[in-house]
């Protein structure tokens, strides 16, 4: 393999890639694994696999500690994570401005996903992995999982298996290389290194790892809290044929609508001391805001069974509330389109990224009027359930937040409910277009990254209620 791109225009380059994944797509059966046994497997693990996650005083967190200068949270070997603080305010307008906690993590992780093709279909290697965050624990995570400093065992513990696929270009073929955003309401200008790499040699399969098809992973993304955050992010980033006979803005137009966006934003935020976090208070257990609204940050005790690190403490952010996270949908010509808003956060690298029509916790904004509240977000959850095409429940990234979870939903609408002119902000784009710019980095946010893969695996091309 040869570090040398190759010079082939890029939809010539993906015309096997796109075919060969289509197929694994429509592939019900995998070769070893049955999928409706999934959910049973996963359970199981978590209750045989000797993990156990408990609250325990932030004061009791074995490695990490306050300073006393800034107030910052943060491991005493300088790696891992931190927990400081973030000001946000909005350009010429008085008021507007916030501070919270934040979660800085500089380092750039992987999440690798290695893909073999087995009897002529592709399948993907899954990881049973527990996460102290996860609802029931474990949940398929991709093959590698892994920050820098756990896979240059910083913690001291067990090797990342499979990492030499994503480390060694010589291993295999890269299908997907890009570098995307992590949650910008909760972490500080968070990028991971999203990779799928195709191998056709031999793979010895460990304790803890499955293969299975597209199809399959299509169905489990079906299941309440299956799939993790992380595996739903590397399933978007696939490079699936992203042609549309229509779209309702030309590729062109549409980046430079994301453009004039991110030049216009008027979002600044920059880092500051925990300490001097104003509207937050600090208690024996945990950090929260005065009106109880958003997230706590707070300590769990984890004993991890097959884990790295057997045992390790650490904090979470713990949001208050579920979220609801929604793409309205619309056929233009016959072309599936989105509803996608260019949403601007204080943790984004970029500050704006194409995210979901609605994301949003929607007890932070019971308090407010409803010419304050987001917009569309009563349309979602006034939605018939005849004109509901995909719901799931689904977590967050389990390593960094606790029982993070979202009400997932892709909604036909009519256009009397989301017209042709959307409001400020938001902008149709059709589903080849969420295809290319995922395989690009940081144009979609993660909560629409999931919704892409969610989209993928829900048959649309029958529902066509609306248009």
């Amino acid at each position: 393999m040869t570090d040398r791109p190759s010079p082939s225009p890029r939809r010539r380059y993906d015309a096997g890639p796109a075919e060969r994944l289509a197929r694994s797509a429509s592939a019900r059966r995998g070769v070893h694994t049955e999928t409706a046994g999934v959910p049973a497997q996963l359970a199981d693990r978590a209750r045989h696999g000797g993990f156990a996650v408990e609250q325990v005083p932030l004061g009791a967190l074995d490695g990490w500690s306050f300073d006393p200068r800034t107030g910052d949270l943060a491991h005493r070997s300088g790696r891992f994570f931190s927990v400081e603080g973030l000001r946000a305010d909005i350009e010429d307008t008085e008021g507007s401005g916030w501070h919270q906690p934040v979660i800085r993590q500089p380092e750039v992780g992987i999440l690798g996903l290695l893909a073999k093709e087995l009897d002529g279909v592709l399948h993907f290697l899954m990881q049973a992995k527990m996460e102290p965050g996860n609802p029931g624990l474990v949940q398929l995570s991709p093959t590698v999982q892994a920050t820098r400093s756990n896979y240059t065992q910083v913690h001291r513990g067990a090797g990342v298996p499979y990492l030499e696929y994503f480390t060694d270009r010589a291993r295999g073929r890269v299908l997907t290389d890009t570098l995307q955003s992590e949650q910008g309401s909760w972490f500080f200008h968070k990028s991971n290194r999203n990779m799928v790499v195709e191998t056709r040699a031999e793979v010895p399969l460990l304790d803890g790892f499955l293969w299975l098809t597209l199809s399959q992973l299509n169905e489990l993304l079906h299941v309440d809290n299956i799939v993790n955050m992380d595996s739903r992010s590397v399933l978007a980033c696939l490079p699936f044929e992203d042609d549309d006979p229509t779209a309702v803005h030309t590729d062109t137009a549409l980046i430079s609508w994301i453009t004039e966006r991110r030049s216009h934003h008027g979002l600044r935020s920059e880092l500051m001391p925990l300490a001097s976090v104003s509207g937050w208070t600090r208690d024996e257990w945990s950090i929260a805001h005065h009106d109880n609204r958003y997230f706590r940050v707070v300590g769990v005790s984890v004993r991890g069974g097959n884990r790295e690190v057997p045992r390790w403490t650490q904090p979470l952010f713990a949001p208050v509330g579920t979220g609801v996270v929604a793409f309205l949908v619309r056929r233009f010509g016959g072309v599936v389109h989105v509803l996608a808003r260019a949403g601007a956060e204080a943790g984004l690298l970029g500050t704006v990224e194409l995210g979901p029509t609605v994301q949003c916790t929607p007890e932070n904004y019971a308090h407010l009027p409803p010419d304050r509240q987001p917009p569309f977000l009563d349309a979602v959850l006034s939605a018939p359930a005849a004109d509901i095409r995909y719901e799931a429940i689904l977590s967050e990234e389990g390593g960094r937040f606790l029982h993070a979870c979202g009400r997932y939903l892709i909604i036909d609408v009519p256009a009397d409910t989301a017209p042709d002119l959307p409001p400020d902000g938001f902008v149709w784009v059709s589903a080849g277009q969420l295809t290319s710019l995922a395989r690009h980095s940081r144009y979609l946010n993660v909560q629409a990254r999931t919704l892409l893969a969610c989209l993928r695996a829900t048959d649309l091309k029958n529902h066509n209620k609306f248009t």
